[in-house]
């Protein structure tokens, strides 16, 4: 439990000074709380998947490296981290169709990630329209999530229900 507190500290430092994109501007950390928090729910015990979902922005949107995360956390984390981590130096449009098309190699463990991380999103977004968003663009992160999670089915039975159940109510399903 000390190097799970010792994560959840790392992340808390290093997203201190974001928010989300909600109205309330809700502090960015509780993004990678809730993702851990839904995997927990799920029943996924292992740490090492826990403590890759707090951590799974960090290198994509703060200073931290794939080589600070190994040392202070370890290889299985690092490399969790790694899968679910964009390539920032991409345009947008290029790493949302990579998110698409390599969904379905990824590890089990990467994969818990990027579903527990998809229902978090698409829970905010069913609660309110992020700041400078249209109705349009949420509709259209909706579809595009879908794509993703098609390509991660087969990989928990409760986070694809709950994610289907968001993908239903907007008529995706």
């Amino acid at each position: 439990m000390d190097v799970f507190m010792k994560c959840l500290q790392f992340a808390a430092l290093k997203h201190r000074n974001q928010r989300r994109k909600d109205t309330n501007e809700t502090p960015y950390i509780n993004h990678p709380i809730n993702v851990a928090t839904i995997l927990a729910d799920a029943h996924i015990e292992d740490k090492n998947v826990l403590m890759a979902a707090l951590l799974h922005d960090t290198v994509e949107d703060t200073d931290a490296t794939f080589e600070e995360i190994e040392v202070l956390f370890g290889h299985e984390v690092s490399s969790i981290v790694a899968e679910v981590t964009d390539d920032k130096t991409l345009p947008k449009d290029v790493r949302k169709q990579l998110q698409i098309e390599n969904a379905a190699n990824c590890t089990e463990k990467a994969k818990l990630v990027k579903l527990a991380d998809k229902l978090d999103n698409l829970r905010d977004l069913e609660k309110c329209l992020p700041n400078g968003w249209t109705q349009e663009r949420r509709e259209e992160y909706f579809s595009w999530a879908k794509k993703v999670v098609d390509n991660l089915r087969g990989t928990n039975i409760y986070l694809e229900s709950q994610l289907d159940n968001i993908f239903r109510s907007r008529g995706l399903l």
